[in-house]
């Protein structure tokens, strides 16, 4: 079922003219005189010059061997021969090829397990494409001027990240199979998936489906999402179309980490398989872009790990291959916070109660007959999470602290050049509601290989007994 949520929109049907708009590389085809302050991140964004992809910045599945979480949605499988580059253009070939060397395996989906290169035990050997960017972002705007393929075959413009997911768009142009709320030729589909654990089906948290007033698969058309920290607009050829916030999704709002983007093409199987004659078909993009705001919040880019959201990323290391959304587990390209034995009982990244995101660091406290059993609690960064020039800054945090008696100060150390804060007098401050509290950092050298941040409560600044529970969020340096 779909979620109609959000802002009243009127007709935002295109016209030939309007879909030769004016367009510029330097910001959103929504935002041609950068009212936002728009600037665009280069990592990400492709013109699609050149006669090859650009391998710095793309992920090409099956290139090498090499594949990225999945072979692609059987029957179909990607192909790295299918991602082609020329004449300023990236094209995604879905081609129909009997002597391809087809995985001899299956990718269950839901309630469909399909072997690649087989349909209901025929021969289905049908290759497409996937390129995936090899590096992430947290917010901003989303762009990419494309045509859909003309065959029962997705194109899709699509985002991931730590238990999340964003279709900017899904598309299918010749559906074999009409199904009441599925996508046709006229469709034009954004949604949000939920991939927490257990990360059992349905995961859509919310659906919109625009209805268009062309073929997706007919011309080029413009399509952007942008991402706030607590909104999403849809916008199509410069015009916006949809909008909702986090207000009305509550804690099913999930896009708060950061994502790396796709565009490939797939079978749904469930609304038919191409046919041999429809192939080869092209799904085809003119550039993709993404934009970003800047910020004076040096931890900006790690913005959803200081606010307890997900992991941090080390993408100076590549992604485990294997990696999905859902995965929880440290390794070498996400880490996250540290407890130290003993704070489990009294610490915990918890959701339901923030300043932003859906998550915070809180204190439980502790009731009149008993008392903390530790010297202290403890959470800290991975080691090398910090990196900082010398100089002098301010580091602030948001907390919320409970009616009650209350721990008096909260401790932050920096590790390396070591730096020991105190945020004190917290006694003395309003109650239940988010308050910033932050104190001067002066920093004499450059951080070493293994900075990071400590975040200590202590027993000494605790009552003997009934102590209330506290909530941090949404830790921030700027430079001074």
């Amino acid at each position: 079922m779909l979620l109609f949520l959000g802002y009243n929109c009127t007709d935002t049907g295109s016209t030939e003219d309007e879909i030769k708009i004016p367009v510029s590389k330097f910001y959103p085809a929504s935002d041609l005189d950068n009212k936002e302050g728009w600037v665009l991140n280069e990592e990400i964004s492709d013109e699609f010059e050149g006669t090859e992809i650009d391998t710095t910045k793309w992920f090409v599945e099956g290139q090498n061997g090499d594949y990225y979480i999945w072979k692609g949605r059987a029957p179909s499988q990607y192909a790295s021969h299918n991602v082609v580059v020329g004449n300023g253009k990236l094209t995604l070939k879905t081609q129909w090829e009997p002597t391809y060397n087809f995985a001899k395996e299956s990718y269950a989906d839901g309630k469909n397990n399909d072997t690649y290169g087989v349909h209901k035990g025929k021969p289905l050997p049908v290759t497409t494409a996937a390129i995936v960017s090899k590096k992430r972002f947290l917010n901003g705007y989303m762009e990419i001027k494309s045509k859909a393929p003309h065959a029962a075959m997705t194109a899709a413009f699509w985002a991931i990240g730590f238990e999340q997911e964003l279709d900017m768009y899904e598309q299918l142009a010749v559906p074999k199979i009409a199904k009441k709320g599925s996508i046709d030729k006229y469709t034009n589909r954004t949604a949000i998936h939920d991939w927490s654990p257990p990360s059992t089906r349905p995961t859509k948290v919310f659906g919109y489906d625009e209805i268009l007033p062309y073929v997706t698969s007919d011309s080029f058309h413009i399509y952007g999402v942008e991402w706030g920290e607590d909104y999403l607009k849809i916008y199509r050829d410069s015009k916006f179309v949809r909008g909702f916030t986090q207000d009305e999704l509550g804690t099913d709002w999930v896009l708060n980490n950061p994502m790396e983007i796709w565009v490939d093409s797939e079978i749904f199987k469930w609304l038919g398989i191409p046919h041999k004659e429809e192939l080869p078909a092209t799904f085809e993009a003119e550039y993709v872009r993404v934009w970003q705001k800047q910020s004076d919040n040096l931890l900006a880019k790690d913005k959803a790990f200081y606010g307890f959201e997900g992991p941090i990323l080390f993408e100076e290391n590549s992604r485990p291959l294997t990696m999905v959304p859902e995965d929880s587990e440290a390794n070498h390209y996400q880490k996250f916070w540290l407890f130290s034995e003993g704070s489990e009982r009294y610490l915990k990244i918890t959701e339901g109660h923030y300043a932003s995101g859906v998550e915070a660091l809180q204190f439980f406290g502790y009731g009149k007959n008993d008392s903390l059993n530790v010297a202290k609690v403890t959470v800290k960064t991975p080691e090398g999470s910090l990196k900082l020039e010398a100089g002098e800054y301010t580091l602030s945090m948001k907390v919320w602290l409970d009616q009650g008696r209350i721990t008096d100060s909260i401790h932050v150390s920096l590790m390396n050049p070591k730096a020991d804060l105190v945020f004190s007098g917290l006694k003395k401050l309003p109650r239940k509601e988010w308050l910033t509290i932050e104190q001067k950092i002066s920093r004499i050298a450059v951080s070493a290989k293994d900075d990071g941040m400590i975040i200590e409560i202590r027993k000494e600044d605790l009552p003997e007994t009934k102590a209330a529970k506290l909530y941090i969020d949404d830790i921030e340096i700027k430079k001074n």
